[in-house]
């Protein structure tokens, strides 16, 4: 269930939604989203998340990325909380950062994420500076492997059986967007 969110400017505006830092607001979004155990395995998450340590989450993640070395953005469609998307393990000296992304399962098929990831490529090159962004995804996971894909991120390798799940080690599929003159 998103929430509403309140009227403000946004700083960073695509074509179907806006990219905002959470707010208290969001916390009951974000313990949904962090304690689906759906999005444990693509995550490498172990164990839930409680309640306070996303409120404590919330109130630190204004911080600069150059001392946290991650930023979690709030995906914002139509006054809702559709989803979140990430910078994580920011390398400023190599200037690159993964990326991460959770659209809510009732707002998908709507374009978000593609939207949200192309904000957040152009904000990622042309504010952070950096050279380059990567993810990691499950080879099955064709949505995702669609998504960066159309946003021009290149499958350069694959990690074999990468990742443990309930059905066995998985391989990993690891994804890569350089800076070009495309995205000035």
């Amino acid at each position: 269930m998103q929430n509403k969110t309140s009227k403000m400017t946004m700083w960073l505006k695509g074509r179907k939604c806006e990219l905002r830092a959470p707010e208290p607001a969001d916390l009951d979004c974000l313990y949904k989203w962090e304690n689906d155990t759906a999005l444990w395995e693509p995550g490498n998450a172990l164990s839930p998340f409680s309640r306070e340590t996303l409120r404590s989450f919330i109130e630190t993640s204004g911080n600069d990325i150059y001392q946290t070395r991650q930023l979690r953005l709030m995906i914002v469609h139509e006054e809702l909380s559709a989803g979140c998307i990430d910078l994580f393990d920011f390398e400023p000296l190599h200037r690159r950062a993964g990326v991460g992304i959770i659209i809510d399962s009732t707002q998908r098929k709507k374009g978000l994420g593609k939207d949200a990831l192309q904000v957040l490529i152009h904000y990622a090159f042309n504010r952070l500076h950096l050279h380059q962004l990567f993810c990691s995804i499950d080879p099955a996971n064709e949505a995702s492997r669609k998504l960066f894909t159309s946003c021009g991120f290149i499958h350069t390798a694959t990690r074999k059986q990468w990742n443990l799940t309930k059905d066995g080690f998985r391989d990993e599929a690891f994804y890569q967007l350089i800076r070009d003159n495309d995205h000035d």
